[in-house]
């Protein structure tokens, strides 16, 4: 019993990660969280590209120049 205890309190957090996901995948909320964060990632990438229009415009030149 004690080393159940003790193995139950080691990995806490991956037992909980674990149920967590479990969860997750039944409820099919990996789709929305996914969705969520490609929103996020498109958001950080458009403000890098309007912060930085100059340098964004000097790369994609020289890209297309290589091609």
């Amino acid at each position: 019993m004690g080393d159940i205890k003790n193995f139950i309190k080691q990995y806490r957090g991956a037992i909980i990660g674990i149920i967590i996901a479990i969860l997750i995948l039944i409820t099919n909320l990996q789709k929305l969280i996914i969705g969520i964060i490609l929103i996020a990632i498109g958001a950080i990438i458009g403000n890098y590209v309007q912060q930085n229009k100059d340098i964004v415009k000097e790369r994609l030149k020289n890209l297309i120049d290589r091609m």
